[in-house]
């Protein structure tokens, strides 16, 4: 179980669960995405999967139904299955033992799980966080953003969560070049974690989070391509950094040289 966290909204965690879920599932492995951004859910659109939800796992944990009754199959995919969060129902009112045999449920079930927290560091952030094995945080190369997710680094570690690995999320050489965005170099100064990719700018993305059709062609320098670089890596594979177009790292990705870096 993989949990996709950042310190602040609009930094892209539902775009990484989405899209990163949807790359996986296609590379063969049975993938559950669960939205544990309770009252404020939007895994759901972005997977086109709005108007399929019936139950959601409060139902399951308060012992409504059963796990398949909340588990929804995506059509565009064999082996990708959704699990929507509740819109009113707080998750501190979920039984502690309920809640951990729901995790347990889904890790039994599935290879991979990829849970899309809420922002910061809340409740619902506890909800998931506690049943982690490894966490990702999304952030952007902007001082606000690295400082909160610095924070959620601390929380994660202090959880016990050993691998915790970052994606920088609409990255911008131009910007990074008229120094808009900081650079790689020093976002791995200000976190100390590893990274594990880099996500251009790209309209694509908005196009497909719009339709909710996670299912972005990995292409040249795209985003489509960083998602399904950094699908293989949560499966183990060493992935290179890929070029931008002008085909040099330029100071963005100078120590980059192979993406898979570890501490």
């Amino acid at each position: 179980m993989i949990l996709i966290a950042s310190g602040k909204g609009g930094t892209g965690k539902t775009t990484m669960t989405s899209h990163i879920g949807a790359k996986i599932a296609a590379e063969g492995f049975l993938t559950a995405l669960v939205d544990a951004d309770v009252g404020f859910r939007n895994l759901d659109i972005a997977l086109g999967m709005e108007s399929s939800v019936v139950y959601d796992y409060s139902d399951y944990i308060n012992g409504g139904c059963e796990l398949d009754d909340v588990l929804i199959k995506s059509s565009d995919s064999e082996n990708l299955y959704f699990v929507a969060a509740p819109q009113s129902v707080s998750t501190i009112e979920f039984d502690h033992a309920r809640t951990a045999e729901f995790w347990d449920s889904l890790k039994r079930r599935f290879e991979i799980v990829l849970a899309d927290a809420p922002a910061g560091m809340g409740d619902g952030f506890m909800f998931a966080a506690k049943y982690a094995d490894e966490a990702v945080v999304v952030c952007h190369a902007e001082a606000s953003s690295l400082r909160d997710a610095d924070r959620v680094v601390a929380e994660l570690e202090e959880l016990g969560i050993d691998t915790v690995r970052l994606i920088l999320n609409r990255m911008d050489p131009k910007l990074v070049e008229q120094k808009v965005l900081m650079n790689v170099d020093d976002c791995i100064d200000v976190l100390s974690v590893p990274i594990l990719g880099i996500v251009p700018e790209d309209s694509a993305v908005t196009v497909s989070m719009i339709n909710g059709t996670p299912n972005i062609a990995a292409a040249g320098y795209g985003a489509g391509t960083a998602f399904e670089n950094i699908a293989r890596r949560i499966l183990g594979n060493e992935v290179q950094m890929m070029d931008f177009p002008d085909g040099k790292k330029q100071g963005l990705l100078k120590k980059l040289k192979d993406i898979f870096i570890k501490k």
